[in-house]
Formats: structure tokens, C-alpha cells, sequence
């Protein structure tokens, strides 16, 4: 199998490219260099894929099995669009990593891979479904992005040749964004550590290592459409989580677990001052079926924690992101909220 991973040097991208390469395939990655290092093995092509002259050169170099998409979570659905016309005469097929946020309903309403994907043509620019001055209602700019981005994917290599992977949260080894660090930054100083609403809440975070083998499986399928890429829902929960970062780390830390409504009191962020925690009903209500059907595996979330763990103490950094800086409740408010426990 011959592979182009459409990004390669971080998180997901490089789980992709260094799985691709584990199983024998032959690997090349196109990005900017700005951000890490392929895989050794991978052979690298430098380029902005917003440039068609760069686009024209990195076709030249095919062909190819499949193509996978790693690098789009940014990019105006255009430029996708440019950036697949140009290589669909020289690849097979089109792996496109979009998101949950595509589909309308998401975080408010269980999904299931069926479910009613939001408006955004595959030809808009970076501007499309902005949010206009005084509006109150959903911020759907992103997942309008990405759903006009699945569309110029399909749009280029048509519904059979065209995969597209709606993830949610990702976790592991590499994580840029800091949510599964935070926790275990936290577990490690120990004492009494606060922990966001039920403990029996599911969550359905998943690795990025099973992303990418479910990628690779797709790109070599004799078949198109879109799955999307979670654990199943009720395996594991807010505790399962926490408790595997405690252990994980060694550390005294005594999880105390607070009320959605005491947290929401406090003014505690959604999503990001307490990562994972929220309270909108479909955040962990995404059906996979479609995607264990066609082979999805997803390993326990105490292995994605024990070796993340391990990731960063073996001196593991991950490219930096201003998305890191947005996670973690501060000390003096979470004893506040302990305070207010009073156990």
C-alpha cells in the first residue's frame, strides 16, 4: 500500500502515519514543517496545501492508495475541495478526519451515524457560517466548516470513494489540546482533587492510535460513507476516567465529586476548566454501530491514560497550541468549591 497522510507530524496525523508504516505500507507526508517531525521511515514532502502550485507538485509524486486527511481542522471547505480535485486522479481513495460537530444536534441531542449533518457547501470560504453581532443562539461556525468540508471531500471523489470520520474527544500519547494532561497534572499533586458531576456519567473519549487503525482499515475498504469514531457508549465513565489518573500517577489524590449544579453556581467552564465535564444531554450520546460494524476497535480508557502517563513522563511534549492554555481550574477555585463541599 502506497499512502499520503495530509498532515503526519502530530497527534493524530502521526498515529496515522507511524501505523501506517507498522504495517508495512509505504508512507508519505505532506505539511509546512512547522509542527514536529514524521515518523522515520516516512518520506516528507514540504508544502501549504492552500497553494495550488504545491498542490500540483505533491500530485506529481503519486500515485497513491488513499489519501488520509489529517491536517483540514482549519482549513475552508474550498480549500479542501482544491486540495482533492487536484490529487483525485492520482489516489484511490479520500480519508477525511472531520468531526462530531458536523451534525446538527451535537451537544444537545443524542446521535446516532445517521443523524442530520449541518448546512455548509463544499465551496465556502473560511467566512461561512460566522456568527453575526448580538446573535444568542448555537455557535455552529465550526462544525459548519468541517460539514462543508466532508461535502467538497465527497464532492471530489464521489460517495464510494470518499471516507469520512467523525470523531469526538481524542485522547493519548501526543495530545495537543491538554485535556487528559490537565487531569493527570492534577492527580499528581494529590490531596483532596475535585470531580465534576456523577460519577457514573458515561464518556466516550477515544485514542488516537484506534482512530488511525480505523482509518487505515477504510482507506484499503472496497466501500465509502461516514462513521464516527467513538468508544461505545456506556462502557466507561467520569469515574472510570479519574480513578485510572490516580492510579496511573501513584498519587494520594482523593477524588471529591461535586453536583452539576454546585459546579454551574461557581461559574465553572464547560468543557475546559473541569476537561470532559458537561451537561449537555448528547455530549456522550454518540451511537458508533455503523463503525464497529465495519471494524472499529477501541482499546480500555485506562490504557490511553496509563500510557499517555507515561508519554509525559518519559519527557513526551506536545506541539504547542493555544488550546492548552484553556484547560484546568485554578487551585484557589477549586478549593473554593471543596470549601463549599465542606467533606
Amino acid at each position: 500500500m502506497r499512502i499520503l497522510v495530509l498532515g503526519g507530524t502530530w497527534f493524530l496525523g502521526r498515529a496515522v502515519a507511524q501505523t501506517a508504516l507498522d504495517r508495512g505500507w509505504e508512507v508519505t507526508v505532506f505539511n509546512r514543517g512547522r509542527s514536529g517531525s514524521a515518523p522515520a521511515g516516512a518520506r516528507t514532502v514540504r508544502g501549504d496545501r492552500t497553494v495550488a502550485a504545491d498542490l500540483v507538485r505533491l500530485a506529481g509524486e503519486g500515485p497513491w492508495d488513499a489519501v488520509v486527511d489529517t491536517s483540514a481542522s482549519e482549513m475552508a471547505p474550498r480549500d479542501v475541495l482544491a486540495g482533492a480535485r487536484t490529487l483525485e486522479p492520482v489516489a484511490a481513495r479520500y480519508v477525511y478526519i472531520s468531526t462530531v460537530n458536523a451534525y446538527r444536534g451535537w451537544p444537545n441531542d443524542p446521535l446516532t451515524e445517521d443523524s442530520e449533518v449541518l448546512d455548509g457547501p463544499p465551496d465556502a470560504d473560511v467566512n461561512y457560517g460566522r456568527l453575526p453581532d448580538g446573535w444568542d443562539g448555537p455557535d455552529w461556525y465550526y462544525g459548519r466548516q468541517k460539514a462543508g468540508a466532508e461535502r467538497a471531500t465527497t464532492a471530489a471523489f464521489g460517495d464510494d470513494r470518499a471516507v469520512i470520520l467523525r470523531p469526538g474527544v481524542i485522547l493519548g500519547p501526543g495530545e495537543y489540546v491538554g485535556r487528559l494532561p490537565w487531569w493527570l497534572a492534577r492527580a499528581a499533586r494529590g490531596g483532596r482533587m475535585l470531580a465534576p458531576g456523577a460519577p457514573d456519567k458515561p464518556i466516550q473519549p477515544i485514542d488516537a492510535r484506534d482512530v488511525a487503525a480505523f482509518a487505515l482499515d477504510q482507506a484499503v475498504a472496497d466501500r465509502g460513507g461516514a462513521y464516527n469514531c467513538v468508544a461505545p457508549i456506556g462502557r466507561e465513565t467520569m469515574s472510570d476516567l479519574l480513578t485510572a489518573c490516580v492510579l496511573a500517577t501513584g498519587a494520594d489524590a482523593q477524588l471529591v465529586w461535586a453536583p452539576d449544579k454546585l459546579l454551574l453556581d461557581h461559574d465553572v467552564q464547560q468543557w475546559t476548566e473541569l476537561p470532559l465535564w458537561r451537561t449537555h444531554a448528547g455530549v456522550w450520546r454518540i451511537e458508533s454501530t455503523r463503525a464497529q460494524a465495519a471494524g472499529l476497535v477501541c482499546r480500555p480508557l485506562a490504557e490511553t491514560v496509563e500510557d499517555t502517563w507515561k508519554w509525559l513522563r518519559d519527557g513526551g511534549t506536545p506541539v504547542e497550541h493555544p488550546r492548552w492554555a484553556e484547560h484546568g481550574i485554578t487551585p484557589e477555585k477549586e478549593a473554593v468549591i471543596l470549601a463549599a463541599l465542606g467533606r
